[in-house]
């Protein structure tokens, strides 16, 4: 029967091969999944997964891209140029004021690494109250102005009380003593400036706004409702892949695979830094033994959308947990 109908058999053959690879597992999805950082400790799951087949096992081909101040990835799953994107609470809550249709499908950092880091010579900040008659490093327009506004609101310090200092990426003013706590992203630039300092014989410390109550949601998964209503199956294998590639890459087991992936693609960063930050990264995204990576804090999403509204970012309530769809 073949032979009689040659040409119908050939294209049926043809695309059931294409379908199916060698092992029998389905032809690979490809999709872009674009960053919000560029390539560095804070991305190390991601590219674990990719590195590591974890995406390719999975049927998809993913492109991972890094991201940096000119990429928006919610604005490349409006325009259909990425499927998956990371993005933070506050750029999501502010799409979602502009109209946006994103969704959230996982929650990487449950802490939010952008902190202050203050030397310890200096008296302690052990409750709000002590940030008064302080020199505080916030970038102006960015979360660290909001986060740092919202801790003086908390405890009725007005801005007259403290002294802000214009923070730019020269850290030059913090190291030369003229700024009291100066921003950082803990798991990236506090490990480079502790080091700088400790070698110049001075120890620092760490001021985290949710040890005061203050969460402000950082790095989550986000696609398109469209993306997740006509490919829930696609959407449940790449998030499945992605958790699966940060918890292997967050497993001490695996401390060695996880550090030759950073650097591969993190040269500039000295080792002993990249193991440092790796470490604290692990405590961010798994902060207790039994924490499911992923786990999205409906609470902390809700927080996140009450302090853009009191800071007059948003003109409205979002309502931001209607689009927290985590997987099960």
């Amino acid at each position: 029967m073949c032979k009689k109908f040659f040409p119908a058999c050939f294209v049926f053959i043809f695309t059931i091969a294409t379908l199916f690879s060698a092992n029998g597992v389905c032809a690979e999805d490809t999709v872009n999944y674009r960053l919000k950082w560029l390539f560095n400790t804070s991305t190390v799951g991601d590219l674990y997964a990719d590195v590591n087949g974890i995406f390719k096992a999975a049927g998809l081909d993913v492109k991972v891209k890094a991201g940096g101040p000119e990429r928006d990835a919610i604005r490349e799953l409006e325009l259909n140029h990425a499927q998956f994107g990371t993005a933070s609470a506050d750029q999501v809550i502010r799409a979602l004021s502009k109209g946006s249709p994103v969704v959230v499908v996982a929650q990487l950092f449950q802490v939010n690494p952008l902190q202050w880091i203050y030397r310890k010579s200096k008296p302690p900040v052990k409750n709000l109250e002590d940030l008064k008659g302080r020199v505080l490093g916030i970038t102006y327009g960015g979360n660290d102005e909001t986060i740092m506004k919202t801790l003086l609101a908390k405890t009725n310090i007005p801005d007259n009380e403290v002294k802000f200092f214009s923070v730019r990426y020269d850290y030059t003013p913090f190291f030369q003593d003229r700024v009291d706590l100066w921003p950082v992203y803990r798991n990236a630039q506090g490990p480079i400036i502790a080091q700088k300092l400790e070698t110049a014989g001075e120890e620092v410390e760490f001021f985290n706004p949710a040890d005061f109550g203050v969460k402000f949601v950082a790095n989550s998964i986000v696609t398109s409702e469209k993306m997740l209503n006509q490919n829930p199956e696609l959407v449940k294998r790449f998030t499945s892949a992605l958790i699966q590639g940060w918890t292997e890459a967050l497993d001490p087991a695996n401390k060695q695979k996880a550090l030759a992936v950073l650097e591969q693609f993190d040269k500039d960063t000295p080792p002993e830094i990249r193991k440092k930050q790796l470490e604290i990264t692990r405590t961010f995204i798994k902060p207790s033994p039994g924490f499911k990576i992923g786990t999205i804090d409906i609470q902390g999403w809700k927080q996140t959308e009450e302090i853009m509204l009191a800071q007059k970012q948003i003109p409205g309530p979002v309502n931001v947990e209607q689009v927290l769809k985590g997987q099960e």
